[in-house]
């Protein structure tokens, strides 16, 4: 991949550089062309401008002479300072002054030349030719020489067009170097760059492979690489502390299953063995003793039973993927009063719903009203073992041995109101409750106030993860007037 990446990167910058630099090279012939056609220009007038009073100098005066060879020292002298050939032509169009050493075109005709004869008519004429003589490009700048009206001659600037070849090859090959260092830092840039993401890679690899080996406190780091690595990485670490959770819990559950149903079946067992001793030895009353054995046996299968429904249920809950919906907490929680209200009513226990008609919150299906009903059952039991003074409470270990204040009938109040963040539903009894340690520890699995009470200890384990399900908070909490507060909160909605 980083070679790949290199030499992606490296074809993309020599392909914009070919893009920019191919007319760049013709913008730039012509404009030094330009600038060597106006510099020849400025120097034919100014040369036009000396050999005015040269032309205008009658041949047979004495000045004549010196005057020609005056302007013929400063055509070389231009010759020489910049390479460019001069011819000064009469108004005939023949050669009066050259910048050649042996001054063999002076007197020739240069009359049927078009640039000569272009100017001679009063235009500035500029443009290429092939030289028959030099065999050579020339470069020709041929301006008039005028006094007054009057066009008196001509001044011709010839260069070699070969020089404009080489001051354009010359900036090209600067831009050439230029372009191949920038392809070279492209692939410098490249290197680097992908050398970093392949780093991150290879590291989130090793991490990868380190999980994939068992190692379930592998994570990856989220802090560095590039936005698009540290999104993979928080995926990752989602993802490995979600395994880490599951297997966690599946590690819970398997030991949590074997410490609960060994009791139970313990006991069965010797249970079925006492029962099977008395009926062989056949003694007077042994029938009675093995029949309230096998009786016992039967409710400890009862329990067993029970205990399983309630793994089951608990690893339903755990493995759920149900969606989160909206529902009416205050419309369940009004149901689940009606649904209890025989059975309070039965048992000396008022229950009653206070709160507002509706309450939109969000949650999985079913999860308010299984959450109530826990919450309820664990009431009902701590209220009517006050009244009994005997340890009956469910699973949760949410009872009591005392009666209420006063004598006054047990009461539990089904609640909703507004919380933070969202609606809290609440379970109030009016029994002694727990200390705060116990509230903190009843949502652990098959944890119980009392060990002789009923109940397997999953219902309150059910409700903390029928709530986190819902992404919903559940708290126990002990009343300042006596009694437990059992309470989920639901994020609101709309």
């Amino acid at each position: 991949m980083r070679w790949q990446f290199m030499a992606a990167l490296m074809g993309i910058a020599l392909l914009v550089l070919l893009v920019q630099d191919i007319p760049l090279s013709g913008y730039l012939r012509q404009v030094e062309t330009d600038r060597l056609v106006t510099s020849l220009e400025r120097d034919a007038f100014v040369l036009a401008g000396r050999s005015e009073e040269t032309l205008e100098t009658p041949p047979a005066s004495a000045d004549a002479a010196s005057a020609a060879a005056a302007l013929t020292a400063a055509a070389r002298g231009y010759r020489d300072s910049g390479g460019a050939r001069v011819v000064i032509v009469n108004a005939d169009g023949v050669a009066v002054v050259t910048s050649d050493d042996d001054q063999s075109a002076v007197g020739d005709s240069y009359a049927s030349r078009p640039e000569i004869m272009g100017a001679l008519g009063g235009q500035i004429t500029s443009g290429h030719r092939y030289s028959d003589t030099l065999k050579i490009d020339l470069l020709y700048v041929t301006v008039p020489i005028v006094n007054g009206q009057d066009v008196v001659g001509a001044v011709r600037l010839t260069f070699p067009e070969q020089v404009v070849t080489d001051a354009v090859t010359r900036q090209i090959s600067v831009l050439g170097l230029v372009a191949l260092t920038t392809v070279v830092l492209a692939g410098i840039v490249g290197f680097i760059f992908s050398a970093t993401v392949t780093r991150r890679l290879k590291l989130l690899q090793h991490t990868t492979e380190r999980l994939a080996d068992g190692d379930l406190d592998a994570r990856a780091d989220e802090r560095a690489g590039a936005p698009e690595i540290r999104s993979l990485s928080v995926s990752f670490n989602r993802m490995a502390t979600r395994l880490e959770t599951l297997i966690g819990q599946q590690r819970t559950f398997a030991a949590d299953a074997s410490h609960q149903l060994r009791t139970p079946l313990t006991a069965l067992r010797l249970r079925l063995e006492r029962a099977r001793e008395l009926l062989e030895d056949g003694t007077d009353g042994s029938g009675v003793a093995a029949v309230e054995r096998l009786a016992a046996a039967e409710a400890e299968a009862d329990r067993l039973g029970s205990i399983i429904d309630g793994l089951l249920v608990l690893s339903r809950t755990e493995s759920s993927t149900a969606p989160v919906v909206e529902c009416d907490v205050a419309r369940v929680a009004r149901e689940r009063v009606e649904h209890w209200q025989p059975l309070a009513q039965e048992l000396g226990v008022g229950i009653r719903y206070e709160g507002p008609d509706h309450a939109t919150a969000s949650a999985i299906v079913t999860a308010p009203e299984q959450i109530i009903d826990n919450f309820v059952d664990n009431a009902l039991s701590a209220s009517t073992s006050t009244s009994t003074g005997t340890g009956t409470g469910t699973g949760t270990g949410v009872n009591s041995s005392t009666s209420s204040a006063a004598g006054l009938p047990h009461e539990i109040v089904v609640r909703v109101a507004t919380g933070s963040p969202g609606w809290r539903v609440s379970v109030l009894d009016d029994g002694p409750g727990l200390s705060d340690e116990d509230c903190a520890r009843a949502f652990d699995r098959f944890w119980r106030a009392d060990s002789d009470a009923l109940g397997n200890g999953l219902g309150l384990a059910i409700v903390a993860q029928l709530a986190r399900a819902s992404r919903a908070a559940v708290l126990l909490e002990r009343r300042p007037e006596g009694g437990l507060e059992a309470s989920v909160t639901f994020e609101a909605r709309g």
